[in-house]
């Protein structure tokens, strides 16, 4: 067990362990995100029609903020975007909890979301900066794994504060940003790498994103990826499946559980199960895996079948989201990092705004059991995509490196450079 524990997270800078502190601190707090919509209508009264407007409102301004995050990242500096993102998101996470007028509601959850989104493109490419390319892997495994746990206890700890006071989601939630932003402002250094010209990617084009929407190898990974995480979020769908079976609607708890359960308990093994793979051909096999889970579900008609189920796409999603996020830095150039990071992003708010909306509609028209199978179909053909970007995916990786090396001495900086 202690060479297992060596081999899956020694050897990692310290710099990579304060960022891990904080994402685990940051998830242990986010409380809003959780408990939004409870709030909303428990305790605040407004319908159900308007928080989901509200909750939808919080996802177009994090997909927003991740796109202006990465600008910002790449061309001002990855302390820069943590730190005022971090801090602004305090601000509009008080002012939300003091605020009742549906229209400032509305608007301080955009705001809310907006500076969430700048920080995480910045906080990504600092990992990537300060963590070497053969660890990149077990890093954002290890970090994946603290954003489960945080969230698990999150999920817990919000309903023991929204039924003692709700106003404490909020200022707890600022209290922890602000912590988050200490911890970066006094241990994290500006990793933002010093300009290089690697092929087509030059400094000219370094504080746009320009260069980001003329890469169609990266545009087509990050539209693939957002189909694949479109089929995990069908399982938004799993509570109308359990009731049209006559299960109880307590149910879906324990089944779900097995989700956070898996992944807190198995992911620090994954970077030894697939890290001498392409990754491209891991996250292949791991939709496939995902689509045969949500295919088993068309079939399960009993507690212990749906959690069987949701343990097969777990395990899928256990192996695809690791090895996107490395695929994501190997195919980032340097200088870009930031704004890379913020358009990959855009593939999961798609998939979170679609999948709720297209899983409802294909459920209502049709039925759950259409739902899965033909999730299932969406599986096989994102895994089809994969395979068949493996060499251009490939050229594209060898390409950057070679440009790296020889336009770039490894390690250096902007700070250096200044």
């Amino acid at each position: 067990m202690t060479r297992w524990w060596s081999q899956t997270a020694g050897g990692l800078p310290r710099t990579f362990w304060y960022l891990w502190t904080a994402t685990l601190i940051n998830r242990l707090g986010s409380f809003v995100a959780i408990y939004l919509g409870v709030y909303l209508v428990s305790v605040r009264g407004f319908s159900p029609a308007y928080a989901g407007v509200v909750i939808g409102l919080h996802g177009a301004g994090s997909a927003a903020g991740s796109v202006l995050g990465g600008v910002v990242a790449d061309r001002w500096g990855r302390r820069p975007a943590m730190l005022a993102g971090n801090v602004a998101a305090a601000a509009a996470a008080v002012s939300l909890g003091l605020s009742n007028h549906p229209t400032a509601v509305a608007a301080l959850t955009l705001l809310l979301g907006l500076f969430l989104g700048v920080a995480r493109p910045a906080f990504t490419a600092t990992i990537i900066d300060v963590v070497g390319e053969r660890d990149r892997l077990r890093a954002l495994t290890l970090n994946y794994w603290a954003i489960n746990i945080g969230f698990a206890v999150a999920a817990t700890v919000a309903g023991l504060l929204v039924r003692a006071d709700p106003l404490l989601l909020f200022l707890v939630n600022a209290a922890v940003l602000l912590g988050t932003a200490a911890l970066i402002g006094l241990k994290v250094p500006e990793s933002r790498p010093a300009p290089v010209t690697v092929g087509q990617f030059t400094r000219a084009d370094s504080g746009g994103l320009g260069t980001v929407l003329r890469d169609r190898v990266f545009l087509t990974f990050t539209a693939l990826t957002g189909l694949a995480w479109l089929c995990i979020q069908g399982s938004v769908m799993l509570p109308v499946a359990l009731q049209a079976d006559g299960l109880p609607a307590s149910a879906y708890g324990p089944v779900i559980a097995v989700n956070g359960l898996m992944i807190v308990l198995g992911q620090l093994f994954v970077p030894r199960l697939v890290g001498r793979f392409d990754r491209s051909r891991t996250i292949a096999a791991a939709v496939v895996v995902v689509g045969a889970g949500f295919a088993l579900t068309a079939l399960a008609d009993a507690v212990w079948f749906y959690a069987f189920t949701v343990a097969v796409w777990t395990l899928g999603e256990m192996l695809m989201t690791p090895a996107n996020s490395a695929l994501t830095a190997d195919l980032s150039p340097a200088a870009q990092r930031g704004r890379y990071q913020g358009v990959y992003s855009l593939g999961y708010a798609f998939a979170s705004f679609a999948g709720p909306t297209l899983g409802g509609l294909v459920a209502a028209r049709f039925s759950t059991d259409a739902l899965w199978l033909g999730l299932f179909g969406l599986a096989l053909l994102v895994a089809a995509g994969n395979l068949l970007a493996v060499r251009p995916r490939a050229r594209r990786i060898e390409a950057l490196r070679a440009g790296a090396t020889s336009a770039a001495a490894p390690g250096r900086t902007a700070a250096a450079v200044a």
